[in-house]
C-alpha cells in the first residue's frame, strides 16, 4: 500500500471519523455513525484504497 492520503486531507479524515464515531457513542446520529471508522482508518494508514481507483493522490511527491 503506497500512501496516497496527505496533510490536510488526513487530517479532515480522521476529525470526521472520531466527530461520526463520538456521536454514534453519545447515540446523536443512530447507528449509521459507525461509517465514521471507514474514514478514521484511512487516515491513520494515509491509504485510500478508491482513490488510485479514480486516479487520485493528496500526497506530496517526493523529489
Amino acid at each position: 500500500m503506497k500512501a496516497n492520503v496527505g496533510g490536510v486531507d488526513k487530517i479532515a479524515r480522521m476529525a470526521i471519523g472520531l466527530l461520526l464515531i463520538v456521536l454514534a457513542l453519545t447515540g446523536t446520529v443512530g447507528a449509521w455513525g459507525w461509517i465514521g471508522g471507514v474514514p478514521l482508518v484511512t487516515g491513520l494508514f494515509s491509504f485510500c484504497p478508491l482513490y488510485p481507483l479514480l486516479g487520485i493522490s493528496t500526497c506530496k511527491t517526493k523529489r
